[in-house]
């Protein structure tokens, strides 16, 4: 049965009213953001120490020959890891408050290293050498420490 000579049908006038709920989930709330990235726990643990080792040097400048090294290699890892993460962004600052004294650093770093090769072994394989570098560094580091 025809509305009009010239108009829709019923049944496309039913189709259409049907259809509009689900039109009307256009407006819906938008999607949830993305999980973090797994390598995120990685990076905050490098910008972490690297501050870790700032707080060292400060607290004891002799040590600063030493611990720079060990602070920088922190930050370049932080650097790869926010490429790798996100492209875009810059590695943030934030810092959290790592121990500053030798054995602390170094019990710090065991724990990084930790972190590190569970993220390897868990990384798809574009990204396994990078954590596995990382871990390797992080572990060299608790030894420098000893």
């Amino acid at each position: 049965m025809r509305t009009s000579k010239t108009g829709p049908t019923r049944r496309r006038l039913l189709i259409a009213a049907a259809s509009a709920p689900a039109l009307a989930g256009c407006d819906a709330e938008p999607s949830p953001p993305p999980p973090p990235d797994p390598l995120q726990p990685l990076l905050d643990e490098a910008l972490a120490l690297a501050a870790a080792y700032d707080r060292a040097i400060a607290a004891d400048p002799g040590a600063g020959a030493r611990l720079a090294p060990l602070a920088a290699d922190h930050r370049a890892h932080a650097a790869e890891l926010t490429k790798v993460i996100n492209p875009a962004a810059n590695p943030s600052s934030a810092r959290s408050a790592a121990p500053a004294a030798p054995a602390s650093l170094r019990e710090a770093e065991q724990s990084a290293q930790r972190t590190a090769v569970a993220a390897c072994m868990a990384a798809p394989a574009d990204r396994a050498a990078l954590v596995g570098s990382i871990a390797a560094g992080r572990a060299t580091h608790a030894e420098a420490l000893r």
